[in-house]
């Protein structure tokens, strides 16, 4: 149960971070485990701050009382337990278009919603990749109406390095950003520019009522760069990307030597 008033507010990213799915680590290490719940049971308050949408999240992040609330899709929907307090979604005329324009360039895509993500059934190249890193696909939702729903955020996958030129063309949509994988080029995500990890960050604060300097963030990727903007304090992974270790507070360990851990005890506890 969610419990206003306490200490600090806690943000942590997940890929490269909590878990390590480049070398098969798809799980929290048990001493990581143990220093999230020794955090909580001292009176703080733990987030999940991720680009992906609630039900992508595993099990352990959901139902192993580590986490109070999670920001998501980039700080496009902000959740205290199961209760959704923040989202902002994409403008429906906006959704549509780009809809057509994936259809016409042969691109598949996936609608992440606040509550549900939506693909068609046709879309194996996406389906067999959420497979590959353990999320749920019996979860998502395969016929469904553009008109009725709400879409947070975007992913896109492709045979094709830059989607036969569509994702350079998403990239300067106005009013939106995103990321292109750096290495294959084959899958993207797109959201909102206005909404980022840091203003979910501020939306969950803010609901709180805990001031920033009592905010706490561990991550490692460049979607991580206005969360560590956004808080008090910015802890940042040994594996993380020079542009974050400029702008961190504290570097601490790789997630493979369990940085997390390492970081609660010597910066939180």
């Amino acid at each position: 149960m969610l419990v206003t008033g306490r200490k600090k507010a806690v943000f942590f990213d997940i890929d490269g971070t909590l878990i390590n799915i480049m070398t098969g680590q798809t799980h929290i290490a048990e001493p990581v485990k143990k220093a999230i719940h020794e955090l909580r049971a001292a009176g703080n308050c733990t987030f999940i701050a991720s680009g992906r949408p609630y039900v992508y999240l595993d099990p352990e992040l959901t139902q192993e009382g580590l986490f109070d609330g999670y920001v998501l899709m980039n700080g496009a929907v902000v959740m205290l337990g199961d209760k959704v307090v923040y989202k902002q979604p994409l403008p429906k005329e906006t959704v549509k278009e780009i809809v057509r324009l994936s259809e016409e360039h042969g691109v598949e895509y996936i609608l992440e919603g606040t509550q549900n993500v939506y693909l068609k059934p046709e879309f194996k190249l996406t389906e067999n990749f959420y497979r590959s890193i353990d999320v749920d696909v019996t979860k998502f939702v395969r016929q469904y109406n553009l008109n009725k729903i709400d879409v947070a955020k975007m992913e896109f996958a492709s045979e094709d390095p830059g989607g036969h030129g569509l994702f350079e063309k998403l990239l300067a949509w106005p009013g939106l950003t995103g990321l292109m994988d750096p290495y294959h080029k084959k899958n993207m995500e797109l959201y909102a520019a206005a909404v980022t990890k840091g203003s979910g960050i501020l939306h969950a604060l803010d609901y709180l009522h805990i001031p920033v300097k009592d905010s706490f963030a561990f991550g490692d990727g460049l979607n991580d760069i206005e969360m560590m903007e956004a808080v008090g304090t910015s802890l940042v992974m040994g594996n993380a990307r020079p542009q974050l270790k400029e702008i961190a507070d504290h570097v601490v360990p790789s997630v493979n030597d369990d940085g997390v851990a390492a970081g609660i005890q010597q910066y939180l506890l």
